[in-house]
Parts: C-alpha cells; structure tokens; sequence
C-alpha cells in the first residue's frame, strides 16, 4: 500500500521526488506545495478516488443484485456517491486554485470548504435513504444468497478503501486540506460500513434471521457519522475559528524579535482558504523613540511577515510610556486583573492625571465566559483600595487567536 502510494505520488507529482530526495526518504517528508502543486495534488486524489469508487460500485452492485443484499447494494451506491464527491472536490480544487479578481479580492480559497461541505449533504442523503432501505428490509424480507465472489469483492473493497484512506491522509497532509481529509474521514465510515456488509453476507449462510437489514442500519449510521463529522469539520473556517497555535505562535515570536517592539496584543487572523491569510496586531514601542524610527520598524515586520509566514499583516503602533510610576501602577493593577480572572490580560496601560482624580486608562483581553460589568466593578473596587483618587476606564477586548 505505502509502495503504491509513493508510486502514484513519483509518476504525477515532481515536486515530490525533490522533496524526497531532500528529505532522505518519503516518511520524513513534510511538504506545503504552491497553488499549482496543491492543484496537482488535489486533481490526482480525486482522480484516483473517482477510478477506485467506479470500480468498487461496480462489483458491488452485480453482487448485490445477485445474493439479494441491501447492504451490499447500498455499499455499492455509496461508492457511486464517493465517485460524485471526488467530482466535487475537482472542481473545488481548480475553482480554489483561481486567483483573486474583482468580485473576490481574497481569493477563492474558501471553495474548498464549500466542496467538503457539499459531499458531507450527500453523504448524509445516502445514510438517511439506507435506513428507509433497511427497515423495509423487516417489513418485507428477503432471503440473502452466500456468493464467495460477493465475499471476496467485499474484502478486496475493505483493504481498497484502506488504501484510499492512507493514501489522501498523506496528500492531506502534504497540502493541508480539509476537502481531502474529508475524504478521509469518507473512507474510514466506507471500511465501517463494507465490513457490515461482510458480515450480513457471511451471516446469511448460517441464519433466516434479518441480519442483512440491521447491518443496513448500522452502515447508514456510520454513514450519517461520517458526514457529520465533515460538517463540523468545513463549517469551522466558513464561519470563523482561531488560527492555529503554532501559526500564532509563529508570528508572535518573530514580532518580538525585532528590536523596538516591547509588547503586542488584539492580534486577529482571517484565512480565506489554505494560502490566504490576512491579519492585523498592535505593537507597542517605547515613546522616547523617535516615531520615524519605529514606523520604519513596523513596516519592515510587516514585509518579513509575509515573506517568511505568508501573511498578510497589518500593524498599528501602540507608543507606551512606561517611567517608573505607571511601571509601579501597571504591575499593582495587572495584579489586580490577575486575582480576578487568570486568564485574563492587559495591555496599553495609561496613567491620566487631573485636578481631582487619576484616570487609570487600559485594555483588557478577557474571556467570553465572564461578564464586563461584574468584571469592570471588581476591578474597580480593588483600584480604590490603592487610592480613592484612582479611577478606571476599561476597554474589553476579546481574544480571536484561541
């Protein structure tokens, strides 16, 4: 399987065997190719899912109608259903691969996501409609005929779906997509549900009893799983998660390592597809630099940025002034935030002072799950006990990056 794999991968993708070569063998390879590469990548999955699916249905379907199996049947026609699907994801994947252009400035990346999503509906549609097929199967049954052949074109379609399974986790992860771990995620319920099949077959030979209708079931279930566990998967990116932690940890260490930069905070990450990401942070610089100086700065972090993550990334110049009683200040306060929510952060801490009072000026990232109101009241009760004159003004921010 694993030789077959690579072969496939030698013969249709050259990117693959420089990467091999670098890498002194294929199981060390961790390559993210280009538009064009991901589009290879992508058009040889669904081919090769196309060619295996129409295949398995086939036989599926003679044999089916043969020994008189729902399940088999219905095995067959969630194959046909995966050859459709791998037509999506070919579509999915040349539209994606379009560049950006008047109507769509962000590229066209997110239609991977809506071809993922459009075979989740069907997988879902072929689940509901087995479960039909089999409690019908009670109401009016038909005996199962043992066939031999049928037994072995299910297990030859076991370890085939085993194959496609391992093949598209290794493009998947070569290309970082959620279409081809969809697929994935397909083939896995595909080698549940064959199983099922096998088993209702092999039962019939020893039993009158329905076995053919409650796999039938079963395999609709794995089914529906299946495709629910796709929906969860793509609606995610459509509606909006956060980054990854390794990208965000990426970009926070490469900003702090430029010199001028003291501190960052509301960092937000949008990705319109696997090669689009566009961003925007605060940084903060000490305000006895000449502002020239930082601004220059800031925009050499943006260009590196993009050249090293690929990210397209906006930064706003926070100046802080930080003599040695708003030091004192802040710390008493972020100690204060500390007690009330750990999980909580501060950033752009200002000391404003008046005739009367002191106005304590500052962001805080708080959680979702606790309240501003009952958050700004406590924080404010425990700055009075520093002083009386001390009053707070809270900005509540939320966190976007997990």
């Amino acid at each position: 399987m694993i030789y077959l794999t690579d072969l496939l991968l030698r013969l249709f993708f050259k990117e693959y065997n420089d990467a091999r070569k670098n890498s002194k063998g294929a199981s060390s390879i961790a390559l993210i190719p280009d538009e064009n590469g991901r589009l290879k990548l992508g058009v040889l999955s669904g081919t090769v899912g196309i060619v295996l699916n129409i295949i398995l249905s086939v036989f599926k379907m003679i044999f089916g109608a043969i020994t008189k199996s729902i399940s088999i049947v219905a095995d067959g026609a969630n194959n046909i259903f995966d050859a459709v699907s791998s037509v999506i994801n070919l579509v999915g994947f040349k539209i994606s691969g379009k560049p950006a252009d008047e109507e769509h400035p962000f590229g066209h990346g997110r239609v991977e996501y809506i071809s993922a999503l459009t075979l989740a509906f069907f997988i879902l549609i072929m689940g509901v409609e087995l479960i039909k097929s089999s409690i019908d199967r009670f109401t009016n049954p038909e005996t199962v005929i043992f066939s031999v052949p049928a037994v072995i074109v299910l297990i030859f379609s076991i370890f085939g779906k085993i194959w496609l399974a391992i093949f598209n986790r290794k493009i998947g992860k070569m290309m970082n997509s959620v279409a081809v771990d969809a697929v994935v995620t397909d083939s896995i319920g595909d080698i549940l549900a064959t199983t099922c099949s096998l088993i209702a077959l092999v039962s019939s030979k020893f039993t009158d009893f329905p076995v053919d209708g409650i796999m039938g079931i079963i395999v609709a279930l794995i089914i529906i799983y299946a495709g629910i566990d796709i929906i969860k998967g793509t609606m995610g990116p459509l509606l909006g998660e956060p980054p990854a932690k390794e990208t965000v940890e990426k970009l926070e260490e490469l900003v702090m390592s430029f010199d001028g930069i003291v501190g960052i905070h509301d960092l937000v990450l949008h990705s319109y597809g696997h090669s689009k990401i566009i961003g925007s942070l605060h940084a903060e610089v000490p305000a006895d630099v000449d502002i020239l100086h930082s601004h220059d700065t800031i925009d050499l972090i943006e260009r590196t940025v993009k050249e090293k993550l690929g990210i397209e990334i906006s930064i706003h110049m926070d100046p802080i002034i930080n003599d040695e009683r708003t030091h004192d200040l802040k710390n008493s306060v972020s100690e204060i935030v500390k007690n009330i929510c750990p999980d909580a952060s501060m950033h752009d801490f200002r000391v404003v002072d008046g005739p009367t009072h002191t106005n304590l000026i500052f962001d805080v990232v708080l959680p979702r799950k606790i309240a501003e109101n009952d958050f700004r009241n406590m924080v404010e009760c425990g700055v009075k006990q520093l002083d009386e004159k001390y009053f707070t003004v809270i900005n509540i921010d939320r966190n976007y990056v997990g």
